[in-house]
């Protein structure tokens, strides 16, 4: 009789089959969108039909988001490092330590002497997801980031706690002329730095390593950064991706299942809805629409060319993840504006931004210009601008403008949070975030292609959702 293994993940699905002597006929893997119920159907259909004759199967699931998915269908449940335990002592008798890293989380498994497990809490820094956001702020691949390490001469201090952190300390670097073969391979330290110094409390990693999880799979540069770090040559086993789900084959119970009637109840499987929820932020569209129309937006834009000679003052705000910049004539009114992602270099589009201007007011005489955010000093320099201003003074400045009896800001950026208390025309107390990004422009944007929603769509069905479910945002 078969034996299925599913390790449903974080962001992937794991399938093993196994013979009844624990051999490997079949493994699957997947990035499965959160769209669970629907991958876990398509890959038991794929497993019925490399084997027909099989109707009735042992089944069990593991991973950090199968648990509910078994409760529901009455499926045995095996606890993920228990499942690789059994994997490991089945395949790699001997090993003393377990690395695995999988999509958001890094765990560490002592198994000789005293046994002990570690694992990442609520951070997923230092993961695959980490991994996947460094990749896209390079605008490479992950092979590509993994082919360029290997070329790297330098290593570079990156902070890896938290992954839009990190973005502040690779950007100046990218703009001060770093490679990105030197940067790549400093992603890969920052890993490894983070897994080992964050994970292991100080027991001493030595003996038998076995390196599992997909970003240890697929980076070979990461397999060597660890070694590097602990002075010795890890295992990255045949079969790394599947551990787990090896694991969960081998300890699935003698329950059978009838794997048609278990796709069949799976088509027609929900979510248990038991969670906790908000109140929906609008029950209607036609509630949303009269928001709308009781809070318009200010907008000065009056004027978007002219072939007029004209005198205009330039603002730019060099953000983590963006880059925004207007024109004002000598009215105050906003004239010219762009928003737009900066892509680790915020040069261009200054450039870029200044073609455009004058191209719509060719006989424009800019008699004053300053920078703020992340950038400042670089586009100060770069541009000769007049002025460099701090953030929370652009801020205030801009908002009096709007309301002269401001009293409190609020700014969501792509990595940070302020809130500022205005008391007698002064910014009399500010509140950031500090060591996390969750909550930011960049942690929403994450999550959105983690749906495989554009950023647009994800707004659109969070703003109508019924049952928002009530979320921990640290």
């Amino acid at each position: 009789m078969l034996r299925i293994g599913l390790d449903v993940g974080s962001t992937t699905l794991k399938s093993v089959v196994l013979n009844e002597d624990g051999e490997i006929l079949y493994q699957q893997y997947e990035r499965h969108y959160s769209q669970i119920t629907s991958k876990v159907i398509e890959m038991l259909s794929g497993i019925h039909q490399l084997f027909p004759d099989q109707d009735s199967v042992r089944l069990c699931i593991s991973g950090s988001a199968g648990m509910g998915l078994a409760q529901d269908l009455n499926i045995p449940f095996a606890q993920e490092v228990y499942a690789t335990r059994e994997a490991v002592n089945r395949l790699l008798p001997g090993t003393d330590v377990v690395i695995e890293l999988g999509g958001e989380d890094a765990k560490i498994l002592f198994l000789s002497g005293v046994m002990d497990v570690c694992m990442n809490g609520s951070c997923a820094g230092g993961t695959g997801a980490f991994i996947d956001q460094m990749a896209t702020l390079l605008n490479i691949s992950q092979d590509e980031m993994n082919a360029l390490a290997a070329n790297h001469k330098k290593i570079y201090s990156i902070a890896s706690r938290c992954g839009v952190f990190a973005k502040s300390d690779i950007q100046p670097l990218l703009n001060q002329g770093a490679t990105k073969e030197d940067v790549s391979a400093s992603i890969f330290a920052a890993v490894a730095n983070q897994t080992i110094a964050g994970l292991a409390h100080g027991r001493q990693i030595k003996g038998n390593i076995v390196y599992l999880g997909g970003p240890l799979t697929f980076f070979s540069q990461l397999r060597k950064t660890f070694d590097h770090s602990l002075c010795l040559e890890g295992v990255c086993p045949d079969h790394s991706l599947y551990f787990v789900a090896y694991g969960a084959a081998l300890l699935s119970q003698d329950q059978e299942f009838d794997l048609v009637d278990l796709i069949e109840k799976l088509s027609h499987y929900t979510a248990s809805d038991q969670y906790a929820s908000c109140e929906a932020l609008f029950t209607s569209e036609e509630e949303y629409k009269e928001f709308c129309a009781n809070h318009p937006k200010c907008d000065q834009q009056i004027t978007t060319s002219s072939t007029e000679p004209i005198k205009l003052s330039i603002g730019i705000d060099a953000g983590s993840t963006t880059l925004k910049a207007v024109a004002i004539n000598m009215d105050r009114e906003v004239v010219f504006s762009r928003y737009m992602s900066n892509a680790g270099n915020p040069v261009p589009l200054v450039k870029s931004f200044l073609e455009q201007m004058y191209e719509a007011f060719p006989y424009a005489q800019i008699v004053s210009s300053a920078t703020t955010g992340y950038g400042e000093e670089i586009i100060k320099n770069a541009f000769h601008a007049d002025f460099g201003i701090v953030e929370t003074i652009a801020h205030y400045t801009a908002a009096k403008e709007y309301d002269p009896e401001v009293d409190f800001i609020i700014d969501i950026g792509g990595q940070d949070i302020k809130c500022f208390q205005i008391r007698n025309q002064a910014i009399d107390n500010i509140f950031l975030n500090e060591a996390c990004s969750s909550g930011c422009g960049s942690f929403l944007q994450t999550f959105a292609g983690a749906l495989g929603y554009s950023i647009d769509e994800f707004a659109r069905r969070g703003l109508f959702a019924d049952r928002p479910g009530f979320l921990l945002v640290l």
